[in-house]
């Protein structure tokens, strides 16, 4: 309504918060009225009692009176998907520091690396203006990247002010209205668990009593297993209740699942080598060990009296190498072939059901470790290669976590993973198009190869020559970022210094006096670099920096969101244009603190993932390693979901090299150890940890023992029915966790979660120790400020 007075009008504001009065607040619930002035900015200013008695609007009576008023429908509290969403958005645009005794802070970026930014997900994502007077903001967007609008009026505006807003007046800044509640229309879904047979069914339900297979394959339940137990048609039923209230006869209804229409199949296989290849190797041990035998008894018992001890030091030195050599050749009696099944693995954790009609994933989270030390070592380039490898992954999105740890603190490290992140957003999609592989861009495109052989789209060639040109420009802008952070700090390091040199003249001092200006390091958004700088400094040096934490692409929607014809220079229609979680972080380091190299990384790594992620299986690559085949990680599951996968530590893969130097008389390929030693140790317990590109298990890292059912289920009546803590492991009781894993409750809480999200599905009566099927399609929590300082926290020197 428009005012024909000239002086600013008072309006009644709301606010949380109760009166200035106490008394009079004392014992009240819900919200306040007071007095406020709209300024011509647009503003709300409270008015105090001076205010009130000069307007002479107004009488005193007037200076105490407050009123309470309650929730009514229309006035209710924010929305909180669109909080969740300002929220993501913080997190995702701030750079959190903190270290042992010290605040943890968020840096909010509007800007991450001079290039532009077009990825919803990723921080300093271009975007619109927010719409109050004297904020330079930007709106709150959603996954899409497209603006969210918490108002029916349209008003954009920014989280800061978004929230500034709610706290103080509850209304909308553009159309004064009060903000309304919109309830969230996603779908909900159940955990999809099915309900698991009572004990004491009778021996009518035996597995003894199943029906043959009549579809014509091949049921391994039949020669498998076996068991003493009452478990019916396995533990996996359809609900009793039509659950969407189909009212055809599609079998959907209640009643049982037919397990002879498709019988439980095996995830992996060990399959022995042919006998033809490894009989004759066997035979050519045995011989060699009889000479070795023979030879040994001559040496023995034919000294040399000249030289005894030299004789018999080589006496030692040889009967030390026959029983090295009979270690080395014990295993390799014996090796082993692995193989999976990946079709299978979908119709377990991905195939569409009554219970789950969009398909989301019941696959466990992946966290992705990938580490660095220092750029000039690593060059930074191939370290984004790696992480691009990564992010393409053929996995569930919203699975998988990547996390780089630089341990160089290092500016360059930092924007360098940023434009890596900019890039994917064109290069992932383009993948995931096409099928392309292997997945690292360097690799891909110096390929020998036909890169049309076995491409279906017609645009494919087009589609390559522009993401080729694009990977170009990319390596360009790599290449030029030491010489641009090097201008950049040179620039506002001489603008501090005529700063302080116009100081010194205001206030008299000697202008002879030498200039003590710090030559800091410079983020694109024109503040102090919080890791090392090139000129190294106090709580800026390698050894010697505050723990930092950025979430470079926030944690993606559970469901895909498809790319259109117009959102990208490529046309990604119908394809899956999301981006795996990437977080980077460096650990705080201190003089005097031994941080461990590359263990103390891969331990912080662990320890800040719980938090934000919490995947039950880590995998660990090194900053020039990259991931070959983009179905890797499916396989690896498939050993870790199988019957028996709860007893597995890790999964270790092989290792192939590229570029290796004819010239160099010792480069080579490794083909023995990685295809005959490794085999042969996977044929008698397991293979060795080499380092990287090995597949944990999160609570097997943590030292905690397998599950060993047969003891803590004696008292049970049923093998998958809940464990406490303390019957889990002994160790796993509360009193007892901070003195191993630290104070941070967040990070203990962690620890179970992890170890249930491990197991593998309780599908069929000889899992032991599983867990209900659908128990992962629930979407994860928002990460929020208070989660990413907590991480922050852990990887503190304490």
């Amino acid at each position: 309504m428009a005012s024909l007075s000239s002086q600013p009008s008072k309006k009644a504001m709301r606010s949380p918060g109760g009166s200035s009065n106490s008394q009079s607040n004392r014992g009240s619930s819900g919200q306040t009225v007071k007095f406020a002035r709209r300024t011509s900015s647009g503003r709300y200013v409270s008015l105090s009692r001076e205010d009130l008695d000069m307007s002479g609007e107004m009488s005193g009576d007037y200076t105490n009176y407050t009123v309470h008023i309650p929730p009514t429908p229309d006035n209710q509290p924010m929305d909180s998907s669109v909080a969740v969403k300002a929220e993501e958005q913080y997190v995702s645009n701030s750079l959190f520091t903190g270290g042992f005794n010290s605040v943890t802070r968020a840096h909010l970026m509007d800007k991450v690396i001079d290039s532009e930014v077009t990825h919803p997900q990723m921080a300093g994502a271009k975007g619109s203006s927010c719409s109050m007077p004297s904020c330079d903001g930007k709106a709150m967007k959603d996954e899409r990247g497209q603006d969210v609008i918490p108002c029916e009026c349209r008003f954009k505006i920014c989280r800061d002010c978004f929230l500034d807003a709610q706290k103080e007046t509850g209304l909308c800044p553009g159309c004064k209205e009060p903000y309304k509640t919109d309830f969230d229309d996603d779908q909900e879904y159940s955990t999809g668990g099915l309900p698991l047979l009572a004990s004491g069914a009778g021996d009518a339900n035996n597995m003894t009593m199943m029906k043959r297979n009549q579809n014509g394959e091949f049921d391994h339940n039949r020669w498998l297993f076996e068991t003493k137990g009452t478990y019916g048609y396995g533990n996996a039923f359809w609900p009793q209740d039509d659950m969407y209230g189909d009212d055809g006869d599609e079998g959907l209804h209640g009643g049982m699942m037919d397990n002879t229409d498709k019988p439980w199949k095996p995830l992996s296989r060990k399959t022995p080598i042919p006998a033809g290849i490894i009989s004759p190797y066997r035979l050519l041990i045995a011989v060699r060990l009889v000479v070795l035998v023979f030879f040994l008894n001559w040496r023995v018992n034919h000294p040399n009296e000249e030289a005894i001890w030299l004789w018999l030091m080589s006496i030692i030195c040889e009967i030390w190498f026959a029983f090295s050599w009979i270690l080395d050749q014990i295993p390799k009696l014996h090796p082993v072939n692995r193989t999976t099944d990946l079709e299978v693995l979908h119709d377990k954790f991905d195939m569409p059901s009554p219970s789950n009609p969009t398909g989301r994933s019941d696959l466990p989270g992946v966290d992705l470790f990938v580490s660095t030390a220092d750029p000039e070592k690593e060059p930074p380039l191939v370290t984004a290669n790696t992480i691009l490898s990564i992010l393409s992954v053929d996995y569930p999105v919203e699975k998988l976590a990547c996390y780089i740890s630089d341990d160089g603190g290092a500016l360059l490290t930092f924007e360098a993973m940023a434009e890596a992140c900019s890039f994917a957003d064109l290069w992932v999609p383009f993948c995931r198009k096409h099928n392309i592989e292997p997945r690292n861009p360097d690799s891909y495109f110096a390929l020998k190869i036909d890169p049309t052989k076995n491409k279906s789209r017609p645009d494919f060639v087009k589609d390559r020559r522009r993401i080729k040109r694009e990977y170009d420009e990319f390596k360009v802008r790599i290449n030029g970022l030491p010489d641009s952070i090097r201008r950049r700090s040179d620039a506002f390091n001489a603008r501090e210094e005529m700063k302080m040199l116009k100081h010194m003249r205001e206030s008299g001092a000697d202008p002879m006096e030498p200039l003590k200006v710090q030559k800091a390091t410079w983020m694109a958004d024109g503040t102090h670099w919080p890791g090392t700088w090139a000129v190294s400094s106090r709580d800026h040096a390698k050894g010697d920096h505050a723990g930092i934490l950025q979430v470079m692409l926030k944690p993606p929607s559970c469901d895909p969101l498809l790319g259109g014809t117009d959102d990208k220079i490529l046309d990604f229609t119908d394809v899956d244009i999301r981006l795996p979680m990437f977080v980077y972080m460096s650990r705080e380091k201190r003089p005097g603190y031994d941080h461990n190299k590359k263990a103390g990384a891969m331990n912080a790594l662990v320890r800040s993932s719980a938090i934000l992620s919490n995947g039950p299986f880590i995998l660990n690559l090194d900053c020039d390693h990259y991931i070959y085949n983009c179905k890797a990680i499916r396989e690896g599951m498939c050993f870790m979901m199988d019957r028996g996968g709860e007893n597995l530590c890790y999964i270790q893969f092989p290792q192939r090299f590229e570029g290796i130097d004819p010239s160099d008389r010792y480069a080579n390929h490794n083909t023995v150890f990685f295809d005959g030693n490794m085999r042969a140790l996977d044929g008698v317990q397991g293979p060795v940890y080499v380092g990287t590109g090995c597949m944990f298990r999160r609570f097997a890292l943590y030292g905690f023992d397998p599950p060993q059912p047969d003891k803590m289920t004696q008292g049970n009546g049923s093998e998958t029915q809940a464990l406490d803590a303390k019957e889990l492991d002994p160790e796993l009781d509360v009193n007892l966790l901070p003195k191993r894993f630290g104070n941070s409750t967040m990070l203990a809480d962690s620890i179970l979660v992890a170890e249930f999200q491990g197991r593998p599905l309780a599908d069929h009566p000889a899992v032991k120790f599983g867990r209900p099927p659908g128990a992962l399609r629930i979407p994860r929590e928002p990460l929020d400020a208070t989660t990413v300082a907590e991480a922050v926290s852990v990887i503190s020197c304490w």
